[in-house]
């Protein structure tokens, strides 16, 4: 068993801000919606192999204190200041011995975790 996407609740009119977050600030690449499923509801983009993250133009408000955690491969302190010279906050959470990580929010207030696994 493993996970093949996680799903997050954007703005009804939020897939331009979802695509500048999500494919231009952290550089992720955007995948076509399946046939069936309504393209002006959703964003998909690919996280690797065949894990997917969805954005779903619902409006609704995020969760309190739920995140995800996106692992990048290289280049954790160069991302983090690339988010913050955006103007996006960041936090350091408690630290995980031998995982470097950080917290941000999207532009819809959902919470990511971004971290650096060892190889």
């Amino acid at each position: 068993m493993r996970l093949q996407h996680v799903s997050v609740a954007i703005g009804a009119d939020g897939a331009d801000d979802g695509r500048a977050f999500y494919g231009g600030l952290l550089g992720l690449t955007e995948k076509p919606v399946p046939p069936k499923l309504d393209p002006d509801q959703l964003v998909w983009f690919d996280l690797g192999g065949d894990l997917e993250l969805h954005l779903m133009q619902t409006g609704d408000d995020p969760p309190p204190n739920a995140h995800f955690c996106i692992a990048v491969d290289a280049g954790l302190d160069t991302l983090r200041a690339r988010i913050e010279a955006a103007g996006v906050e960041t936090r350091t959470p408690t630290e995980i011995v031998g995982r470097p990580r950080f917290m941000c929010h999207d532009p819809f207030g959902n919470m990511l975790e971004l971290t650096q696994l060892p190889a």
